[in-house]
């Protein structure tokens, strides 16, 4: 007998696992937060015996390293990957016992094309693989992106997803369960397919690693890439150094006359409540980026690295869950926080700021009134259809580039509000006049919005 339990990380779009039988358990690509896998573990009544990296990740501060020093767990590191502490280095083909009693081991496949060290792990109950854990390596109808590591080994990385795909492909029976930490909502996803769970038949029947000839497939990989979150470039050298113990504890509290020097310091203020709630009225220049959104992925990717970061929060839980958020991106405690509601925040006689709402029908019946129109989607959205007439910035560039923005009112959209809503908050901060576009880009054309394409 055995188990696999999933611990979703949805801020990050990443998946860690916890596995094994009635008394032992691996983890594999634990979150830096280690204690909600320390929690499945206790629930299951199971120690872990090993905590194990597919590759040195480019996304997220991996708790591996933690995790192992707390529960006294073998560390287990791909041997090519370079960093500065003590590890059981993982050569392809080495095997581990987790449970003999219940035949359970974990072997190590070499699958590079992610990281040029990347490794998956093979599940094997009684000698037959039952699951891989493909880590960046074959996600959920795509593979992971491999221009993370350094420009002129994206090719050659590329062509190696293709090579690890279909070794996957061949050496695993078509039933073994395919369980990728990539793929969920991650930028580390070369394109983002649907689905929660898949297999190894069902990869060679629909993911183009494997229904594709070599040069089809890199060529159309490397035409697809997305923008690199900013924040990437320090996950890997955290990783490898070997991240800290994190400490959750609550921020030293700010009142209205810190959060002002604050501002006025020019650092970063900002609010965590739902884009409604923000734009109704909110403290002038702090910026909103929602708890409940991609906190962690979109605050790390605008925000100057180290930059110091106040936290509005409507409650106490909502400020430690974003907290924990955080810390799995490398932001590791912020200045100060305060919660409460905007009146709690403001000094005496300064006024609350506020700015409207609307939808793309809205924006259609304003067309032609001379406002301008700002489309914040990356350039792999627009590229699928924008309208026409409108300014294109993405929103990771936004805060450098808000001087290009033309005069006048800005109707500022997205694909669905989130985004538009951070952009909002930045411009308004900058003082412009600003609209959020709360809406879903697939109803402007039925609003009677001129669609365009390249």
């Amino acid at each position: 007998m055995f188990f696999i339990d999933t611990l979703e990380i949805a801020g990050l779009g990443n998946r860690s696992y916890l596995a094994g039988g009635e008394r032992t358990a691996v983890v594999i690509d634990p979150p830096r937060d280690i204690e909600q896998v320390i929690a499945a573990a206790a629930r299951r009544g199971v120690r872990i015996s090993h905590v194990v990296e597919t590759h040195l990740h480019n996304d997220y501060v991996t708790g591996g390293l933690e995790l192992a020093r707390v529960t006294g767990a073998a560390y287990l590191v791909p041997a090519a990957a370079r960093v500065s502490y003590e590890r059981v280095p993982v050569h392809d083909g080495d095997r581990w016992e987790i449970e003999a009693t219940a035949g359970l081991a974990l072997r190590a496949l070499a699958t590079p094309g992610h990281t040029p060290h990347h490794t998956s792990y093979v599940l094997e109950a009684g000698g037959t693989a039952v699951a891989v854990f493909s880590g960046g390596s074959l996600l959920i109808g795509t593979v992971g992106r491999p221009d993370l590591v350094e420009p002129r080994l994206t090719e050659d990385l590329a062509r190696a997803q293709y090579a690890s795909a279909h070794r996957l492909a061949a050496e695993l029976p078509d039933e073994t369960a395919v369980l990728p930490t990539h793929g969920f909502g991650s930028f580390c996803s070369s394109s983002q397919t649907e689905g929660e769970s898949t297999t190894i038949g069902k990869e060679k029947a629909a993911n183009e690693a494997l229904t594709r000839n070599v040069d089809t497939f890199v060529a159309d990989l490397l035409a697809g890439l997305d923008d690199i979150p900013a924040y990437y470039t320090h996950m890997g050298p955290a990783n490898a150094e070997g991240p800290a113990p994190v400490d959750l504890t609550p921020p030293a509290v700010a009142d209205p006359e810190d959060i002002a020097a604050r501002l006025a310091a020019g650092e970063w203020v900002v609010d965590l409540r739902n884009r409604v709630a923000f734009a109704e009225n909110h403290l002038a220049g702090s910026f909103n980026f929602e708890a409940e959104g991609q906190l962690a992925t979109y605050l790390a990717w605008l925000i100057p690295w180290g930059k110091p970061v106040t936290l509005l929060a409507e409650s106490p839980e909502q400020l430690a869950a974003a907290q924990r958020e955080l810390v799995r991106v490398g932001i590791d405690r912020p200045a100060a926080a305060a919660t409460g509601e905007p009146a709690d925040w403001v000094r005496d006689g300064e006024a609350l700021a506020s700015f409207p709402r609307a939808t793309f029908a809205d924006l259609a019946a304003r067309s032609g009134d001379g406002i301008v129109v700002l489309d914040v989607r990356r350039a792999s959205e627009r590229a699928a259809g924008f309208i026409e007439g409108s300014v294109h910035i993405p929103l990771h560039a936004l805060h450098s580039r808000i001087g290009e923005v033309p005069a006048g009112q800005v109707w500022v959209h997205c694909a669905g509000g989130m985004r538009a809503a951070i952009a909002a908050s930045l411009l308004d901060a900058a003082d412009r006049e600003v609209v959020a576009v709360d809406d879903s880009f697939a109803s402007a054309e039925a609003a009677g919005l001129t669609v365009g394409a390249p």
